[in-house]
């Protein structure tokens, strides 16, 4: 772990972010009357960290990965990769595949949500009017109607909901944050509606049209020593609580024609998106040789003035591969360092929540403060695998240590204001069953 010369400024205020309205009710159970009003900010503000006991009622996904987690009133939502799932303290295994609701208290299947969607889902967000959220991912049907990568469903049955069109994309939709009446959209497509928009795209939320307002031409596939590349893409993105800033991580040299190293901030206005003058160079050098792009995952920290990026890469003196870093905002300028950067020693982090108690970070890594490491402990590491809390303004593991089964890595953390849930490929977590789900309360 390193840190820079100057102190962090103070812990943020503890407030939700990216809420655009209270939930006004909730279902008393699962297939009950759907509130209103959308979900709760994606990642709540948390006064403590979560403990490290998972409860025992969480379901089972029986196979593939649980890609992303999504809470709407007492609903939680797990998409992925999954075909097969189980209620926990029953051996009936239930073919669900790949987006499946459940109950937030009891964790008990809907059995009568049916999205049937063809291929991965990879990103959900709730829609303003809390009883329906739009999904995007790999797949190209939904219903058995055609859905190129983005659909808008009815969070009750899983069915499409009418006057929602978008234009086809051409490749896989990543992540997606709704801002306002215009949906962002980020992932490996080229093309949206036959229009070129390379990793970056917005819809209107209401009838899916294409919003040509966020155009931020991102070009320049990286490529490495070895001569691997690959497409232009977003790979992850973060949007503040005030729906004015906008962070976005993937394999791009420059954004609006101006330089930018596989991150990149815009301002987001009622008119569109511009790119802002912030940005570092700190992802410019390259990791792996078969890795043209590093960065995996981003989060904007409650209070909407730091964030943290966490990346892949392997064990390379004086660069960002494999830690999580994070960074101010603050003024529109280039040249920015990291306030603190937490390394693996060689281990690739996917997944990050800011709460504001904590920084969660996820992946198949095996330790944290461990900058001296080389796929080994250096002096000073500590054990955290699978997933580790950092503490927000040192930058220094905490010690909060569950522990879980490594795999491929934890690919989703989600914070509620209940706690905190964790999606994987795994299903081992805190020496317990937990297969490629589990939740962790606040105490």
């Amino acid at each position: 772990m390193t840190t820079s010369p100057d102190p962090p400024p103070p812990a943020p205020a503890r407030r939700p972010r990216r809420a655009v309205v209270a939930v006004a009710a909730t279902l008393a159970a699962v297939g009950g009357a759907l509130p209103t009003s959308p979900a709760l900010a994606v990642n709540a503000a948390h006064a403590t960290v979560v403990t490290a006991d998972p409860v025992g009622w969480t379901p089972h996904a029986l196979d593939g990965t649980v890609n992303r987690i999504l809470q709407i009133g007492n609903r939680v939502y797990l998409a992925g990769t999954f075909t097969t799932v189980r209620n926990a303290g029953q051996s009936a295994p239930l073919a669900m595949p790949r987006l499946v609701a459940l109950d937030a208290t009891t964790g008990r299947i809907d059995t009568t949500f049916r999205p049937r969607v063809n291929g991965a889902v990879r990103a959900l967000a709730a829609a303003p009017d809390g009883r329906s959220l739009y999904v995007g991912g790999a797949f190209t049907t939904v219903g058995g109607a055609a859905a190129p990568r983005l659909a808008r469903i009815d969070a009750a049955t899983g069915a499409r909901v009418a006057g929602f069109t978008p234009p086809a994309f051409n490749n896989q939709v990543n992540d997606v944050r709704l801002v306002g009446g215009r949906l962002v959209v980020g992932g490996a497509f080229q093309t949206v509606g036959g229009v070129t928009r390379r990793g970056l795209a917005a819809v209107d939320a209401t009838t899916g049209a294409a919003d040509p307002s966020v155009d931020l031409r991102l070009a320049g596939p990286r490529v490495t020593s070895s001569g691997a590349t690959a497409p232009v893409k977003v790979e992850a993105l973060d949007v503040s609580a005030d729906g004015r800033k906008l962070v976005l991580a993937g394999n791009f040299s420059t954004v609006a024609g101006v330089a930018r190293h596989q991150l990149a901030v815009a301002d987001l206005t009622a008119a569109g998106a511009t790119l802002s003058g912030w940005s570092t160079d700190r992802y410019q050098p390259a990791c792996a040789r078969t890795m043209p792009a590093y960065l995996r995952g981003v989060d904007i920290a409650p209070d909407g003035s730091w964030f943290v990026v966490v990346t892949t890469g392997g064990p390379f003196p004086g660069t960002l591969c494999d830690t999580a870093a994070r960074f101010e905002f603050g003024a529109a300028s280039g040249g920015k360092q990291p306030t603190w950067a937490n390394y693996t020693g060689g281990d690739t982090l996917l997944s990050v929540a800011v709460t504001g108690a904590a920084v969660y970070v996820g992946g198949h890594q095996r330790w944290l403060d461990n900058p001296l490491g080389r796929n080994s402990a250096g002096p000073g590491a500590v054990s955290r695998p699978g997933i580790g809390a950092i503490h927000p303004s040192t930058g220094r593991a905490l010690p909060w240590n569950p522990t879980k089964a490594r795999g491929v890595g934890t690919a989703e953390l989600y914070a509620t204001d209940r706690g905190l849930w964790v999606g994987s490929d795994t299903e081992t977590f805190a020496r317990e069953y937990h297969a490629r789900v589990a939740f962790l309360p606040l105490p």
